[in-house]
């Protein structure tokens, strides 16, 4: 690949000009639009794009960025009140996203235990429709079989920002999104030790952070059937490191193919329900989406609403970068990545059979892609 010139449109870590679209990209390089398709998905990655994903949520909280590790350079950062940032697709390009490179997602402070790293009282608490309830200390997660694996992680507003109308909330680009390699225990071993009753339906996970304004704490929760599925775990490690205080430490949840919601930080409860969830993060608008396609801008009554769960397609283009300009004629080469929450891929190009154009692909765990194309 060759480059004649490139011209920076960065200032301070903010991106000023929105980039092409990933079809109106790939279509100037001559290749048309690569898709990574789910036969079993209706909607797509369009439902995505019609803004139907749960709304954001307001800042509340003072963060010490620095305090808590965050990265200064380079980041996108939304709000400092929580903090909120993430990075421009090109800085996306690894299999495995750096941790110093993974989008920061907080809802309220983050607590004063995670940034000292400090395990002195901690306990996650198992309880509900349990037949034993259990109060387990780092020591004893760590009796439990650990497991790795790589595993995306999106929040539910990636790409908000790009939506028409505009809609409220984080203005997120498309850097809301990384994968990481976490290794931890599946939740399934921990809720076998308690024992689940037969009225078991739903958890409920809860955090250490505590909004400073008197609202209910973030509390969102899967049903019980994801949550005895083989891969969802309990994180004590991202990228082989002990957690970093903005990503949940000690302890946080992964679902994987589910949205970044779910995936509870600073865990110290789950409570196994006899029913659905039912905190505010779980009830009204938030975190749902129409159960029918509808017109942009529209708002259905709840009714109409179901609960976000698990992603439709979705990709990110992260090479070349922006901005880049190449001489006529030249072979270009792309990468970048798909991911969905189901377990099989089927690819095109722009309709074609995908040996044609995709050079390598790297499966990674959990219905997702790395993908490289000329």
């Amino acid at each position: 690949m060759q480059k004649s010139g490139r011209k920076s449109n960065f200032t301070h870590g903010l991106e000023t000009v929105p980039d092409a679209t990933r079809r109106d990209f790939l279509a100037k390089i001559g290749k048309g639009a690569l898709l990574a398709s789910l036969g079993m998905f209706g909607a797509g990655c369009e439902a995505v794009d019609r803004g139907l994903f749960g709304r954001g949520l307001a800042p509340i909280v003072l963060v010490d960025a620095q305090a808590a590790g965050l990265p200064k350079s380079d980041m996108i950062v939304h709000s400092q009140n929580p903090f909120n940032g993430e990075f421009a697709p090109h800085f996306l390009n690894d299999d495995v996203t750096p941790t110093a490179r993974h989008f920061v997602r907080n809802n309220s402070g983050i607590p004063e235990r995670a940034v000292g790293k400090d395990l002195r009282g901690w306990k996650l608490v198992i309880d509900g429709e349990v037949h034993k309830e259990l109060a387990l200390s780092m020591d004893d997660l760590s009796r439990f079989p650990q497991v790795t694996m790589e595993v995306v992680l999106e929040c539910a507003g990636n790409g908000r920002n790009l939506f028409e109308p505009k809609v409220s909330g984080t203005p997120w680009q498309r850097g809301a999104v990384a994968c990481s390699e976490w290794t931890g225990v599946r939740l399934r071993h921990v809720l076998r030790a308690a024992g689940l009753k037969s009225s078991a339906v739903y958890t409920g996970n809860y955090g250490e952070d505590v909004p400073n304004d008197g609202s209910e704490p973030f509390s969102r929760g899967i049903p019980i059937e994801k949550a005895m599925d083989e891969h969802t775990l309990i994180a004590l490690k991202m990228n082989g490191e002990v957690l970093p205080a903005a990503h949940g430490f000690p302890a946080r949840l992964i679902v994987p193919g589910w949205i970044g919601s779910t995936m509870q930080k600073w865990l110290n409860r789950i409570w196994v329900r006899d029913q659905v969830h039912d905190s505010e993060k779980m009830s009204g608008y938030s975190y749902r989406i129409p159960a029918d396609p509808i017109a942009p801008g529209d708002k259905p009554p709840i009714e109409d609403m179901r609960i976000a769960t698990a992603w439709q397609v979705k990709s990110l283009i992260t090479r070349p970068e922006p901005h880049l300009e190449f001489a006529a004629g030249v072979p270009i080469e792309a990468r970048g990545h798909a991911w969905a929450g189901l377990y099989r891929f089927r690819s095109s190009v722009a309709g074609n059979p995908v040996d044609s154009a995709i050079k390598q692909i790297r499966l990674v765990s959990l219905g997702s892609r790395t993908y490289l194309c000329q």
